[in-house]
């Protein structure tokens, strides 16, 4: 059985990032990697995101939390929408959500009124990966490991990752981080006392 790793590597996850926004347009999909990049929701919830979600009543102003209850866990989990995730709800909102009558954030193609699945969300994923050379061990589930990762390399405390992602372990946590040799390694030769 393989496992999903984040993305580690800043340059890879710039440009695949930006696979659905420069390089194949298709703004829905752009949306769905930043936000599951910024929320750290499991692909379950994310895919279940409505504009209602995002939007205060019909005034078109975004709230400061997307707040939903985990279909995992059951337990509720409020997330700030951040620069990042506002930036591609913005452009997900003029391309196609001001003209649609789809509630949710991510439509399916055929289907209008259903979410997208999670098979095809998990194409979109592994099509951009494989564009920005990440050629194994990627999938949706990479999305929320790489905001723990690179949260965890910018000095956030495991233990506060662990409560972000309602962890019911620490050992959930840190398999989620990847940490591997290179990290320790950095570590021991960076701490000179």
């Amino acid at each position: 059985m393989s496992t999903t790793d984040p993305i580690k590597n800043e340059a890879q996850l710039k440009k695949f990032e930006e696979y659905y926004l420069l390089e194949k347009p298709v703004y829905r999909n752009y949306a769905l990697i930043i936000l599951g990049l910024n929320t750290a929701f499991r692909i379950s919830d994310l895919l279940l995101l409505e504009w209602k979600d995002v939007f205060r009543g019909t005034e078109y102003l975004y709230k400061d939390h997307i707040s939903i209850v985990e279909q995992k866990t059951g337990k509720a989990r409020s997330v700030a929408i951040n620069s990042n995730a506002q930036k591609a709800l913005d452009i997900l909102w003029q391309e196609s959500g001001q003209r649609s009558n789809c509630p949710y954030l991510f439509p399916n193609g055929r289907k209008k009124s259903t979410p997208l699945s999670r098979s095809q969300a998990f194409r979109i994923v592994k099509e951009a990966a494989l564009y920005a050379g990440l050629t194994e061990h990627i999938s949706c589930h990479s999305l929320r490991k790489t905001f723990g990762y690179h949260a965890w390399k910018k000095g956030v405390q495991p233990a506060l990752l662990m409560e972000l992602y309602n962890h019911s372990s620490y050992r959930v946590t840190k398999q989620y981080l990847g940490i591997e040799q290179e990290d320790k390694d950095h570590v021991y030769l960076n701490v000179q006392l």
